[in-house]
């Protein structure tokens, strides 16, 4: 089968640098690639060649010319005054855009909560990141780029998009993808593409089957020590000893994986850690009694009872808007509860991660706001680290270590809040998040720190894959106040919202047409009301016309004979119309 897009010998680079040498690829029809490597490695610069935006220093890009590209980018979409209407839809009204079941589904799922007619310029940036998405997934494109489509998604919206590409690859859309996101890698793709030190390579397969041809390269060039201390090969053997709806997919040779890591131990002495949790904690960690927190006429907890022991690893989900954040911030004390109490250990020193990264001091450098902080730290397990140490177990080198933090990419902001946090040394760690703008070998370092982490961990993320990495128990926040526990994990989760869906669709069913709020009642009057003005005002103006007309064409009988048919033909619909707005007034 003909490749949709070549690349022939490409080099590129960026002042001394060169991110691509000598680089040759090609995509064809139907192929699911995941693109995947370092911040700053050359991910989005290999997407802009591919598509033809950026033009390459050295090479040749050949894209077929009837190949259609539809590209996310990282960049926002629309221009101040549109509307979600006009970026998405062209403006066609509810009726016409809600007939086609594949525009339905898009906009009922990804764009949950945002109103069509809502200006483009009032949308935060997650949510006009995700009319992007839809507006590339709703055209007719041959080959779609995705640069981290997965941003500002939940766990629930995840699954769906990862089902959603699945069976249009299968109907011979061709998909490149950036996505620090595992599980979604896993799920969607049937190549890996791994940019680094100026080269691509290529592995077929999924995220799992990338990461033993990883190891397996490592193991044929290291020796057995290196090969035992390799982050791959401890990611590997939790992938193979995970759940079986996770180590399934991958069509490796599941013997030479299991020779691979036959001395590799478990992730994590979960019993050893929690000994040493109680011992620095005690046994009082977080105690909900009754709590109620509102936002606005919204109750986001409900009489929430919950007690949070010393060595607990939490993982939370829930849809976007459910109160996960507001929670993780009345555990840490930024927020006030309306009613109940929390009750906190004595001996707690929380690091708390959040969204945000506007705390961190943009005139500083890298490494005077680490060494400021604690020449020395003693980690987890009890072994010394110096700052230097993590500074390059967080990819912090060189150049980087005198670079100003306001000259640092999202990434790399977070990667030092996270370094910062662990400096610390606090005994309860609070993400938000963790995992936004962070690469994959990023995460592989935080995932190893958290293995021997023993403290208290609870970690908001719609990173599915390193919530199950990191965390032995799931909550949900539903949306009606409770928070419950998932003993089947996040797969329990999504099992649960789609009953909810089914029955409330079927509810809804059962009981016929229902009449919609008030609200949405006086939005659709208005709406309707503002149409028919519309069309009055063309019938008037259609009035006057042909009135002027007449007069120019009185000494004309044949030319009037028409003007006075079209005449009473405008007036009776003037008549309908002024008949169809007070009824629409009165309701």
């Amino acid at each position: 089968m003909a490749n949709l897009v070549n690349l022939e010998s490409v080099t590129h680079g960026f002042g001394t640098r060169t991110l691509l040498d000598g680089v040759s690829l090609g995509i064809a029809a139907g192929e699911v690639i995941g693109v995947v490597g370092r911040n700053g490695d050359g991910k989005s610069t290999l997407l802009r060649i591919l598509t033809g935006q950026l033009e390459p220093d050295e090479g040749r890009v050949t894209i077929s010319n009837s190949v259609s590209i539809g590209v996310l980018g990282q960049q926002h979409v629309g221009v101040p005054g549109e509307t979600v209407r006009k970026v998405l839809l062209d403006d066609a009204p509810d009726h016409v855009w809600a007939a086609v079941p594949q525009r339905r589904l898009l906009v009922h799922t990804l764009l949950a909560g945002i109103e069509l007619d809502r200006p483009i310029e009032t949308l935060s940036g997650g949510e006009r990141r995700r009319v992007g998405l839809a507006e590339v997934l709703m055209g007719h494109h041959d080959l779609i780029v995705l640069d981290e489509p997965t941003n500002h998604l939940d766990v629930e919206a995840v699954s769906f998009l990862a089902e959603y590409l699945a069976e249009r690859t299968r109907a011979g859309l061709a998909m490149l993808v950036v996505s620090h996101d595992r599980w979604f890698l896993d799920a969607v793709c049937n190549h890996i593409w791994e940019v680094h030190d100026g080269v691509v390579d290529a592995y077929d397969g999924g995220y799992a089957a990338h990461v033993l041809a990883r190891v397996e390269r490592q193991r044929q060039a290291a020796s057995n020590e290196a090969r035992r201390k390799n982050l791959a090969r401890k990611e590997l053997a939790w992938l193979r000893r995970g759940a079986p709806a996770r180590t399934s997919k991958p069509k490796f040779r599941i013997d030479a994986a299991e020779q691979l890591i036959s001395d590799v131990p478990p992730a994590r002495d979960k019993l050893g850690l929690e000994k040493f949790a109680i011992s620095r904690l005690g046994k009082d960690v977080f105690d909900l009694t009754n709590v109620v927190y509102r936002a606005g006429e919204r109750t986001l907890l409900d009489h929430l009872t919950w007690s949070i022991g010393p060595g607990d690893r939490i993982g939370l989900v829930g849809v976007n808007g459910a109160g996960k954040t507001s929670l993780l911030e009345l555990l840490v004390g930024t927020r006030d509860v309306d009613g109940g109490k929390i009750k906190r250990g004595k001996t707690l020193r929380v690091g708390y991660l959040s969204q945000a990264v506007g705390e961190l001091d943009d005139s500083d450098t890298v490494l005077g706001s680490v060494t400021r902080l604690k020449q020395e730290t003693k980690l987890a397990t009890g072994r010394d680290a110096s700052a230097g140490n993590l500074l390059e177990d967080f990819g912090f080198t060189g150049d980087k270590l005198v670079t100003r933090i306001g000259e640092l990419s999202g990434g790399e902001r977070r990667r030092l809040q996270f370094l910062r946090i662990l400096l610390e040394e606090p005994n309860v760690l609070i993400l938000d998040e963790p995992t936004n703008d962070l690469d994959i070998d990023t995460l592989n370092v935080i995932e190893d720190y958290l293995d021997t982490w023993p403290g208290t961990l609870i970690v908001v993320s719609h990173d599915r894959y390193f919530l199950e990495r990191v965390t032995d128990v799931s909550y949900a926040l539903l949306g009606d106040g409770s928070c419950v526990l998932l003993p089947g994990g996040v797969d329990e989760y999504l099992a649960r919202r789609r009953v909810a869906e089914a029955n409330a669709a079927a509810a809804e069913q059962a009981a016929g047409p229902r009449k919609r709020s008030s609200s949405a009642e006086d939005r659709q009057r208005k709406k309707e009301l503002s149409r028919l003005e519309s069309q009055l005002g063309k019938v008037e103006a259609e009035i006057e016309r042909i009135h002027v007309a007449m007069a120019a064409a009185a000494s004309d009988y044949e030319s009037l004979g028409a003007l006075d048919a079209d005449l009473r033909a405008a007036e009776t619909r003037k008549d309908e119309l002024e008949e169809a707005w007070l009824e629409a007034a009165e309701d």
